[in-house]
Parts: C-alpha cells; structure tokens; sequence
C-alpha cells in the first residue's frame, strides 16, 4: 500500500501520506471513501503529504480525474481547504498553475511546513 492516513490531524480535517507511487486501487480504496464522507458531511478540509519519488501510474490518474468530477464538481461548496506537503517540483508548479481551478482553497507547503499546514487545513 503506498497511501497512508496521518493519524496526527486536527479535528475535521483528512491527511493522507503518499509514498512513492500512487495507484488506482489505492485511490479507490484509501482515498476515495473517506473523501467520499468528507463530502457528504459538506466539510472537506485535505492534507496530502507527497515524498520525494512520487509517481501516479495510468490508473491512479483515471480515478483522481473520476472521483475529482464526482466529488469535487457536484459538491464545489464542500470543499474547503486542501493543502499539499511536498518538495516534488512539478506539484507545486501545478498548484500555482491551477489551484485555481479546484473547488475550496488549495496551498502547496513545504515538508519543513508540516505543522503550519496542519494549521492552516484547519482554519
């Protein structure tokens, strides 16, 4: 399994630990459920925590774009903060590149930035 729950979150919000590759039955079965309930509850307040050899395979991607249009587009209210952990270049390029197409507010944070971010998902 290479997705895995931060226990250490304050309360309301989602973390989730990525390691190296990210696929399409993680996403469905460690990510989507809980995202799925987030939504529902009309809250969503994410933390991703990408490591350094982050990849997606194929399949990864599918589903982040299907449960993206079902959750995020039918729901856009729902979602409130989602702040993203990560050193990977071209994740933080994307973030500032389209952070302002996701639903609620997205910020990309520094590893060294784990506790403010923590923070900030909460607010």
């Amino acid at each position: 399994m290479m997705v895995e729950r931060i226990e250490e979150m304050p309360a309301g919000t989602i973390g989730f630990k990525v390691l190296k590759e990210l696929t399409g039955d993680d996403y469905r079965e460690q990510i989507e459920p809980v995202l799925a309930e987030a939504v529902e509850a009309g809250d969503v307040r994410l933390l991703f925590e990408i490591e350094d050899g982050f990849g997606m395979d194929a399949g990864a991607v599918v589903e982040d774009a299907k449960a993206g249009l079902k959750l995020g587009l039918g729901h856009m209210k729902s979602w409130k903060r989602t702040a993203v952990v990560t050193d990977v270049d071209w994740i933080r390029k994307g973030i500032k590149a389209f952070g302002f197409m996701a639903p609620g507010e997205v910020r990309a944070f520094e590893p060294a930035e784990l506790g403010p971010a923590k923070v900030w998902v909460a607010e």
